[in-house]
C-alpha cells in the first residue's frame, strides 16, 4: 500500500513557536513536486511531543486538507497511553488520514506482552490501516520481532517502522512475517541496505532536505538497481549522518530554514542548532546537491 520514499515531515513553525500555516503548505507542494512518496505528519520528527492533543488532531486536518490525496498521508497517533493512542487515532480516521503510525510506548516501558496487548487494542479499536514503530533509542523499549510477528496477524496492522538501525532486524522481519506486513526502515543510514534486504521504503528524516534525490535512490533499491541505488546514496551519506549531529528535528528544521523554506521556529525543550554545526550540515547539504538561500544558483 505505501512503498518508497516516505518523509516523516517536520512541522514549521514560527519564531514564537506556533504553527505556521504557509510554510507548511509550501512544503507539502515541494515534497508533491519532487517525487515523495508518502508523508507522515506529527510523528517525531514533527515535534508530536510537544503538541496538545487538541493541537495534534488539528495539524492531522491541515495536512488532510492540504495534501489532497495527491500522495498517501500517514498520520502519526502513538503515546504512551493506550486510552490516548485510540483518541489520537479514530481522529486521524475521521479526518481522512489514509493510515496511522504508532510509536511504541515511551518512558513507562511496556513489557512485550504489554507492547502487543497496546497496539492490538488500537487496531481493534479503530479501522483504519496502522504502521507499528520500533524506536528502542528514543523510548527506552525493543519491541522484539517475535512480538511483531504476533501483531501481524492482526488485519489492519499492516507494516512495522523499523529503527533499530541494523539491517540484521530488517532481515529477521521479512524473514518472519514478509508476507503478512510491509516492513520498512526509520533509519536513513541502513535505509538503502534494508530496502535491498526485502523493505519497501523509508520513513525518512533525510527526504526533509532531499526528496528527489531520496525518491530516486529508493525507486532504485525497489527494483533491484544496486549499483544505481549505491550512486544516489552515496550522496546522501552526509546527510544521514548531518541530520543527526544534535537530536532530530533540530538540524532538519535549521536546513529547511537555510533553503528559505520555513522560518527557525521550533518549541522547547528542543533548541536551534548549534553554531558549531552549521558547517557540517552545510556540507553535507552540498554534498547532495541542494542549493542554500544565500548561495549564488539557488
Amino acid at each position: 500500500m505505501f512503498h518508497g520514499s516516505m518523509v516523516a515531515m517536520v512541522t514549521p513553525m514560527r519564531a514564537d513557536g506556533e504553527v505556521d500555516d504557509a510554510a507548511l503548505a509550501r512544503l507539502i507542494e515541494f515534497h508533491v513536486e519532487n517525487g515523495t512518496d508518502a508523508i507522515v505528519a506529527v510523528g517525531t520528527t514533527g515535534e508530536s511531543a510537544t503538541v496538545d492533543f487538541d493541537e495534534h488532531c488539528q495539524l492531522i486536518k491541515r495536512f488532510v486538507k492540504l495534501v489532497r490525496g495527491r500522495v498517501p498521508l500517514i498520520a502519526g497517533t502513538g503515546a504512551n497511553a493506550t486510552a490516548e493512542a485510540i483518541r489520537l487515532t479514530r481522529c486521524a480516521m475521521n479526518a481522512g488520514a489514509d493510515a496511522c503510525l504508532l510509536v511504541t510506548p515511551y518512558y513507562n516501558k511496556p513489557t512485550q506482552e504489554g507492547l502487543y496487548r497496546h497496539f492490538k487494542a488500537v487496531a481493534e479499536a479503530v479501522a483504519i490501516p496502522q504502521i507499528v514503530y520500533n524506536v528502542p533509542g528514543r523510548t527506552a523499549v525493543d519491541m522484539r520481532p517475535e512480538t511483531t510477528a504476533r501483531l501481524a496477524d492482526i488485519t489492519n496492522i499492516i507494516g512495522i517502522k523499523e529503527a533499530l538501525g541494523a539491517v540484521e532486524r530488517i532481515e529477521e522481519l521479512v524473514r518472519r512475517c514478509g508476507d503478512r506486513l510491509t516492513v520498512y526502515s526509520g533509519d536513513d543510514a541502513t535505509g538503502m541496505a534494508s530496502i535491498l534486504a526485502g523493505g519497501k521504503g523509508v520513513i525518512s528524516v533525510t527526504a526533509n532536505i532531499a526528496p528527489r534525490l531520496m525518491h530516486d535512490m529508493c525507486a532504485a533499491a525497489l527494483r533491484g538497481d544496486r549499483a544505481q541505488a549505491e550512486a544516489f546514496d552515496a550522496r546522501l551519506a552526509g546527510l544521514h549522518s548531518a541530520l543527526f549531529v544534535e537530536s532530530n528535528p533540530i538540524p532538519s528544521k535549521w536546513a529547511l530554514h537555510e533553503m528559505g523554506l520555513i522560518e527557525d521556529g521550533i518549541r522547547l525543550p528542543l533548541t536551534p542548532l548549534s553554531p558549531s554545526c552549521h558547517d557540517t550540515v552545510r556540507a553535507a547539504m552540498r554534498q547532495a546537491g541542494v542549493a542554500l538561500s544565500g548561495d549564488a544558483n539557488a
